[in-house]
């Protein structure tokens, strides 16, 4: 089992920037496609933005515009820069890395989650 190590998250004004990092085995990531969630209490966990292993990138309607995700492979990290937060941004955010190692053999690995709060 392998555990992402999520980092950056807090408490910004409204308008602020944070930026999260998740780090993991750079083996693992250089093959997975590479995702932020966020959940708040009682609610599904929503799906924020991806990248996948080519570097094409996805975003909830929601961030379009504010969000970046970006990867190092060869730092196994993967980032979210959040700018112009909302307080309906805040949510606990949770990493996930999820590929094959072959066409038998599937993972699906998460972070803990880290805490980004936006209130003023």
């Amino acid at each position: 089992q392998v555990q992402l190590v999520e980092s950056g998250g807090g408490l910004v004004q409204p308008g602020g920037s944070l930026r999260l990092s998740c780090a993991g085995p750079g083996r693992l990531f250089r093959i997975a496609d590479l995702n932020w969630y966020r959940q708040a209490p009682g609610t599904e966990r929503e799906l924020v933005a991806s990248i996948n292993s080519h570097g094409s990138t996805d975003y909830a309607d929601s961030v379009k515009g504010r969000f970046t995700i970006s990867r190092d492979n060869a730092q196994g990290t993967v980032y979210l820069q959040m700018n112009s937060l909302k307080a309906e941004d805040t949510d606990v955010y949770y990493c996930n890395a999820r590929g094959a190692y072959s066409s038998e053999s599937t993972f699906d690995f998460w972070g803990q989650g880290t805490q980004v709060t936006v209130s003023s």
